[in-house]
């Protein structure tokens, strides 16, 4: 006959335990603690450009520093005080656009699709940095102009965040996500990317576009969940 063996209190401790991390609960005190959902911050991306230091050079005059306006949501960026003017076929232009820092290896303009009908530019949706093969166009700086052969684009919606909330959310760099926003006009903004990196915080980037059609300015509540 055989017999059972009961495993000690300290065996069936650490099973519990593994079992409950797993499913993403912790033990405090010896009671469950659900870990609490983090809190989503939904951010407008208005028309904006990224500029290489030779550009600015260009721009503004040699060796010319762009100058922090305010710092965004994510620390690793800044809105310059610096615009440009972006100007499209047929002489159309947009004035006024922001320059946000700091300085990248590549040259980028993103606008929404309602700023690139304007400009006469057809623009495809890219992820930002994907930038071969797409349109260019004219910028006018204060000291100077240049033509950008291509990186006028439409910024793919997406998601920011750090490790522990991909973890959270079961979700991996580059997957994709849907979020809910409940509104006087409710919607739901499908196949958004994510983007993982350990200096960020949990950010969704919407266009102006995109933030108009959902009434994002009067939402009661936007929720992530997996696509």
């Amino acid at each position: 006959m055989s017999v059972a063996i009961a495993p000690d209190r300290a065996q069936v401790e650490r099973m519990v335990r593994s079992i409950l991390e797993r499913r993403g609960v912790g033990l405090l005190n010896g009671a469950p603690a659900v870990q609490a959902a983090p809190k989503v911050i939904v951010n407008i991306s208005a028309r904006h450009c990224h500029l290489t230091q030779d550009d600015v050079d260009v721009l503004f005059g040699a060796g010319y520093q762009l100058t922090e306006m305010k710092r965004l949501y994510q620390d690793t960026d800044f809105a310059a005080n610096e615009t440009v003017a972006v100007v499209g076929p047929r002489q159309r232009m947009i004035p006024g656009v922001r320059i946000l820092g700091p300085c990248r290896k590549f040259s980028q303009v993103e606008l929404a699709f309602t700023d690139a009908i304007s400009l006469g530019i057809d623009v495809p949706v890219k992820l930002s940095g994907d930038i071969e093969g797409t349109p260019g166009c004219l910028l006018i700086g204060p000291k100077g102009s240049l033509v950008l052969p291509k990186g006028v684009i439409r910024a793919e919606r997406h998601v920011h965040m750090g490790p522990r909330d991909a973890a959270y959310h079961g979700v991996q760099h580059l997957d994709r996500m849907n979020m809910r926003v409940e509104s006087p006009c409710p919607s739901m903004l499908e196949g958004l990317l994510v983007r993982v990196h350990p200096d960020w915080k949990l950010e969704v980037h919407i266009d102006t576009d995109e933030a108009n059609c959902c009434d994002l300015t009067h939402a009661s509540r936007v929720e992530l969940t997996r696509a």
